[in-house]
């Protein structure tokens, strides 16, 4: 069971598989190293994780902004 992704989790590995190919895809043939393609999966699954987190503050910043003030009674 530990081996299960979340459903969040499996959508951020597909994002940052996906963003990694579009880096790959936009490289030389010859800048297409082992190295480089490890160095850009590695950071492509950061990125992905950071801007999906950086997404998910901001809207629920936004969302709590737009609860209505319970403090007024």
């Amino acid at each position: 069971m530990a081996d299960r992704l979340t459903v969040l989790e499996e959508i951020i590995k597909e994002i940052g598989e996906e963003l990694y190919q579009k880096w790959y895809n936009g490289l030389a043939i010859e800048d297409r190293t082992e190295e480089t393609s490890k160095a850009m999966a590695t950071n492509a699954g950061e990125t992905a994780m950071w801007v999906i987190q950086t997404f998910m503050n901001k809207f629920n910043a936004a969302a709590e902004e737009l609860k209505p003030d319970d403090s007024n009674g």
